[in-house]
């Protein structure tokens, strides 16, 4: 039987823009923000009054990003966000509090978010918060440009930590200097035969270089 994760992923989000749900009961607040965001041409915008109408949009898309309020009248924000977080795993939650101070927030909910935004906040810091989830997670790019990136960057990092050149780990993989240049910045994937030869040199099996990139 497929899980509700799975379930909701078979509709894809609108090529070449990034999916954000927004879930507040002010109906006023959420109108203001998908207004001012929808020009931006980067968002296909989904607004949610009560919980289960997102949930049930969730699962017949699954977001990129959630814009979660944790204060809705009756409604507490916290169990929404616990459910969120059993039912879609690795989901990019970012919560808009009226909490006094981050510090205050993150000793209440104790719960992995990618971000906490404060209100009040102005268009530029949502703005700002959104565009650093969209380039940690790579939302809006085809899955084959997020993964070239992420194991390009992975590969760079290992070469950097041993303090290797480029030509130090051609020299070890027998792949050309240029050839391993393009792999780091994510402009081609590497061959089988190549990233088996990567992991050698760095005494890592290929699942282990894949599991880190978290694709």
């Amino acid at each position: 039987m497929r899980t509700t994760s799975e379930q909701a992923t078979e509709s894809a989000s609108p090529s070449g823009l990034v999916d954000l749900a927004i879930l507040d009961d002010d109906t006023d607040f959420r109108n203001y923000l998908e207004d001012a965001l929808k020009d931006d041409g980067v968002y296909a915008i989904r607004t949610f009054g009560h919980a289960d109408e997102l949930f049930a949009g969730c699962e017949q898309r699954l977001p990129d990003i959630v814009l979660l309020d944790m204060k809705m009248g009756d409604v507490k924000g916290d169990k929404v966000l616990e459910q969120l977080q059993a039912a879609f795993p690795g989901l990019c939650v970012i919560v808009v509090t009226g909490y006094p101070s981050l510090e205050d927030m993150r000793a209440t909910f104790k719960m992995k978010v990618f971000d906490y935004i404060s209100k009040p906040f102005t268009l530029a810091q949502l703005r700002q918060t959104l565009h650093n989830a969209i380039e940690k997670f790579g939302f809006g790019r085809a899955a084959q440009d997020r993964l070239r990136e992420r194991l390009g960057h992975q590969i760079k990092m290992l070469r950097v930590e041993r303090d290797w050149s480029l030509k130090d780990l051609a020299a070890m993989t027998k792949l050309s200097i240029s050839q391993i240049s393009s792999i780091e910045r994510g402009a081609n994937l590497p061959s089988v035969e190549s990233l088996l030869a990567i992991c050698h040199a760095f005494e890592k099996r290929p699942s282990e270089v894949l599991a880190s990139i978290e694709f």
